[in-house]
């Protein structure tokens, strides 16, 4: 690896020399491979190292085929990156900082969020700390992006997460609204270098410059949105101070803020490097790739204190959906219906008023769960139905399926059920939810979308 005489000033002043040699060498070895485990989807777990900052982490010795397993279509864990979970850490230790509203779910926006790696980690958190009594906002600004994030919220079948789409200014439209926002800026990805040659390449002190700026005008757009005495956790995939504890200070300075990160706070992870404002995770020093966190508490007062009144038009979007008789049964907690076109959908109850206010100010690509489509008399139930943890555990027939069955329908195979009853079908693996399928005795129709059919070879 060519490493630039600049980027080896940056290291040594974001990390000191010693640690520096460490990293430099390490980013000659290969990336290592590790999968977090979704609580609330119990499974078997796979052979590794426990990641000493997340209860659900692993190491693993080697990188399966993830694809052929399909624990992982089930969304019992996510692939994600070691050193990247310690977001997770951090946003769990600001928890227990945080004092739980009165008549209100936490709130939480994860600003830049796909593929979803932290978005996931910070539901698994929330909902063991809280319960149903949150509600996450995932936002992705780039649209060839923001699908992807959807669809691993979606795998993942947490329904108190809500996809956005939109610039971190749109946020002004929700003054004070969020009591935790993660924001895990776009870097130059000097974390990054050891999985990506061309990262390596295009790494200048212009793009560091490029990138300062950019995250700089994110925190401002981004700070109106968050409460007086809010939390913000701040964390980039790269090393140098500039991008780091430059913009953490200057949060502190110029935005309002209490910087968090001591050692009291963060400290004592074997292998994490103490910076002066966070912590950095480098490679050699732990198995992971880059990572920077710190965190903040907001002390600035914004003049804005309450949310603009809700449009009429956005009233009409959200208004509650004539539904079968019959629907709440599926549901393993009360929720409220509505219709997004032919599609009917569903938010837990105690969050549809917030989701309704995020509605009205925010590009909504996805709340809640997407329940189904009624057709004649029938639902045809949707597939983010079969994952998600609303659908109660008897709401439809269940046909458990080895592991090559489970394939073949994840593979959109043709598959017959001549012994299960008529009509839908939820297939299991595991005792986990891969999908649908329209049972009518001597065939059946899948319900599994194209867009998740598993197109390599299954044999």
């Amino acid at each position: 690896m060519n490493i630039k005489e600049t980027f080896v000033k940056y290291m040594e002043e974001a990390i000191g020399h010693e640690n520096a040699l460490v990293a430099f060498s390490a980013f000659e070895e290969p990336a290592s491979t590790s999968v977090r485990y979704n609580p609330f989807k119990a499974c078997a777990k796979m052979e590794g190292k426990p990641v000493q900052w997340s209860e659900h982490g692993l190491v693993l010795p080697q990188r399966p085929v993830f694809t052929l397993d399909p624990l992982f279509h089930a969304g019992a864990y996510y692939v994600q990156d070691s050193s990247s979970m310690f977001v997770g850490y951090a946003f769990r230790k600001m928890l227990e900082k945080v004092q739980k509203p009165a008549g209100r779910p936490l709130r939480i926006l994860d600003l830049c969020a796909a593929p979803g790696g932290k978005t996931t980690d910070l539901a698994a958190s929330a909902r063991e700390a809280y319960g149903d009594g949150f509600l996450l906002v995932a936002n992705e600004v780039m649209k060839a992006r923001v699908g992807i994030l959807a669809d691993n919220v979606a795998l993942w079948g947490d329904p108190n997460v809500v996809v956005t789409s939109d610039d971190p200014a749109a946020f002004g439209a929700l003054p004070g609204f969020f009591d935790i926002i993660v924001t895990d800026v776009p870097c130059s990805g000097e974390g990054m270098f050891r999985k990506d040659e061309e990262a390596v390449q295009q790494w200048s002190e212009d793009n560091v410059s490029l990138c300062e700026a950019r995250q700089r005008r994110i925190l401002a757009d981004v700070w109106p949105s968050l409460a007086e005495g809010g939390l913000l956790i701040y964390s980039t995939c790269t090393f140098n101070r500039r991008e780091n504890d430059g913009n953490v200070e200057w949060v502190a300075s110029e935005l309002g803020a209490e910087m968090l990160t001591t050692d009291d706070v963060l400290g004592g992870m074997r292998g994490v490097l103490k910076t002066e404002r966070g912590y950095s995770l480098v490679p050699g020093h732990v198995d992971g790739e880059g990572q920077y966190c710190a965190a903040l508490r907001k002390t600035s007062h914004d003049m804005i204190a309450d949310i603009p009144a809700r449009s009429k038009k956005a009233c009409r979007q959200t208004k509650a959906a004539p539904v079968p008789d019959g629907l709440q049964s599926l549901m393993s907690i009360p929720v409220a219906f509505r219709t997004k076109g032919e599609m009917i959908t569903a938010v837990p109850e105690n969050i549809a008023s917030d989701v309704a206010r995020v509605e009205d100010a925010l590009h909504v690509v996805a709340a809640g769960c997407a329940v189904g489509v009624v057709k004649g008399k029938d639902l045809v139930p949707d597939a983010d139905l079969a994952l998600s943890l609303m659908l109660a555990h008897d709401a439809y027939p269940t046909v458990e399926l080895d592991r090559q069955e489970a394939l073949a329908f994840l593979h959109r195979d043709a598959q017959v059920f001549p012994e299960a009853p008529r009509g839908y079908l939820l297939l299991k693996h595991e005792g986990l939810a891969l999908g649908f399928v329209k049972n009518l005795g001597n065939r059946s129709n899948s319900l599994h979308p194209q867009s998740r059919r598993i197109r390599m070879d299954i044999k």
